[in-house]
């Protein structure tokens, strides 16, 4: 008897380690530094390629060169499959039970509603033969005007609102066009407001709405952009989690899952 309530103190032991070891690294994760706060952010959604393809040698320059000069994150995944749920997903924080590219009307809070009411603005630049499925905005009774052409988006970059987001058309965001073809025309479209972004207090972040439906749903996310820390992050990330780093930023109240999602802060340059 005495050596069986050792064995299952040592049990306990082991499993108090554990649990205790599991803490203290989501409290170092949470504990890395809040987000800075930035006049603009401009994300950026490409389409249906995993990780691998993307990063594999040559395969995107552009994207690359953001990445080997960015944050890139080699632990991020979309949260469902086909693609309107994760863009759901990344503007309200919810897929809403959707589980298809149909059309959908809903009535709930999204970004757009959540910035407006803290006196900020949100702009969605779709390029001309964007599906619907790809334009979040257009699925939210309140959000529909924030949609703008991609021909509006500003070349003066300082009346960018303060969350953007910009969504090829299906030639160009690698669903129906190759990977160097979306690749050029991030650099075309998205280029020279990155280099801008380094040096005037804005972010760029490029990611995907899914892989090409292997089991673990593994995308390409970067960060670009000022107060952004080079190298390649571990830490498990998604859309919820990217949408809960923008309201961090934002200072606006979480949606949805983002309730019990952490922002990011491995990746922040600190002064």
């Amino acid at each position: 008897m005495c050596q069986q309530r050792r064995s299952l103190l040592r049990q306990l032991s082991v499993l108090l380690v554990l649990v205790v070891g599991i803490v203290l690294d989501q409290r170092a994760v949470a504990s890395a530094g809040a987000p800075p706060k930035y006049d603009h952010i401009v994300v950026v959604v490409m389409e249906n390629h995993s990780f691998d393809q993307i990063v594999r040698p040559g395969a995107a320059p552009y994207l690359q060169k953001l990445a080997e000069n960015g944050a890139l994150f080699g632990n991020s995944h979309g949260v469902a499959h086909p693609s309107q749920p994760n863009y759901l997903a990344l503007f309200s924080g919810s897929t809403h039970g959707i589980r298809d590219d149909g059309f959908h009307e809903i009535a709930a809070p999204n970004l757009a509603a959540r910035l407006h009411a803290a006196g900020k603005t949100f702009s969605g630049y779709a390029e001309a033969g964007s599906p619907r499925k790809h334009n979040p905005w257009e699925s939210f009774t309140d959000a529909k005007r924030a949609g703008k052409s991609l021909t509006e988006f500003p070349r003066d970059f300082t009346r960018l609102s303060a969350v953007s987001f910009v969504i090829p058309n299906l030639a160009n965001d690698m669903h129906d066009g190759t990977i160097v073809q979306g690749d050029s025309w991030l650099k075309a479209h998205l280029g020279t407001y990155a280099n801008w972004s380094r040096s005037h207090n804005s972010l760029l972040i490029v990611t995907f709405d899914e892989d090409d439906y292997r089991l673990e749903n593994r995308i390409v996310t970067v960060f670009y952009g000022a107060g952004v820390k080079p190298g390649r992050y571990a830490e498990r990330i998604d859309h919820y989690t990217l949408l809960r780093t923008i309201e961090d930023v934002e200072s606006t109240a979480p949606l949805g899952s983002t309730v019990v999602r952490t922002a990011i802060g491995s990746i922040w340059q600190r002064k």
